[in-house]
């Protein structure tokens, strides 16, 4: 069985960008080409039907140009049962179109219930009427907790060959209040996680990296280098590029010389593309086709400075 990391680094070299998607619906952006053709009212069925239509266009969109797609668990779960439905339907799909999946989903727990949070969203079923229920290659999680907070979600994740990658800086403002508070070395907290998530597993795999990542954001600007400093096997996961104003040339310490060691996500800046006036042109035609062209611009500006052989 690949593990994750290698099937990461394996897809970005076939697709020669760093890049990733987030799928992140809100009923309030979702394009008004698309919004005509649907009634849905009060209906929480028909929300969640229409994020699947929008979902599928931008899976299969973003297939032949990226690694993978990041689905935000919370713009479905809003929607109760149909939500969730839609949500594991999209995964299945990306899945199938060749695209790897991180389902960004922020557990957190110890001891049986982190286990059932892993089992639920990693490890495969053994129910047969759960079989169409795929889960993600890698998710998310909050690692507050400590180091019998992450062991369950590595167990599984080791044993099914997915990956994890712990909050260790995040884009928001607000999480300067904590995750920069400093120790009593006089690092910042977030150093200490950094270090933590290196430690935690010192597995590699062909291509050097561990399938234990980190999420930090783009917007941490020069941290994000001391951060690669402290956890130099983790493929980082990078929200924050676009929509959040995160800068390109700030996420370049993440990767190594052959572009390996993270994802760079954008979200709102691609999906809602239609909203741009630069991509009113090909909107008019098809809200798709903005996706599209503002996919291929973002990868353009990241292959402007990343070099794949």
């Amino acid at each position: 069985m690949q593990c994750f990391s290698d099937r990461l680094c394996r897809a970005v070299l076939d697709k020669k960008t760093p890049l990733i998607v987030g799928i992140d619906p809100v009923l309030e952006q979702m394009p008004p080409m698309l919004l005509a053709k649907k009634n849905v009212g009060k209906s929480s069925a028909a929300v969640a039907g229409l994020f699947l239509e929008f979902g599928l266009a931008i899976i299969e969109v973003a297939a032949p140009l990226v690694p993978a797609v990041k689905i935000n668990s919370a713009y479905f779960e809003r929607y109760h049962s149909p939500g969730v439905s839609v949500y594991r339907q999209l995964i299945k799909a990306a899945r199938q179109a060749g695209l790897l999946v991180v389902g960004d989903v922020k557990r957190s727990d110890i001891g049986h219930t982190a286990a059932q949070y892993a089992v639920a969203q990693l490890a495969d079923t053994d129910y047969t009427d759960l079989v169409e229920n795929a889960g993600p290659d890698a998710i998310t999680i909050n690692a507050y907790l400590g180091s019998d907070g992450v062991k369950p979600f590595l167990d599984i994740a080791s044993a099914a060959g997915k990956g994890i990658f712990v909050l260790v800086r995040t884009s928001n403002p607000g999480g300067a209040e904590i995750q920069e508070l400093p120790l009593a070395d006089g690092r910042p907290l977030y150093l200490h996680m950094a270090d933590l998530v290196n430690r935690w597993d010192t597995s590699v795999g062909e291509y050097g990296w561990s399938s234990l990542g980190a999420v930090v954001g783009a917007t941490t600007g020069p941290s994000l280098a001391a951060i690669r400093a402290a956890a130099g096997r983790a493929v980082f996961l990078i929200p924050g590029f676009g929509a959040q104003g995160g800068s390109l040339s700030d996420c370049l310490p993440a990767l190594d010389a052959r572009g390996l060691g993270a994802m760079i996500a954008a979200s709102r800046s691609i999906i809602y593309a239609y909203r741009d006036a630069k991509y009113a042109e090909p909107a008019e035609i098809d809200w798709r086709r903005a996706v599209e062209q503002a996919l291929i611009d973002h990868k353009t500006q990241i292959a402007s400075l990343v070099k794949y052989a």
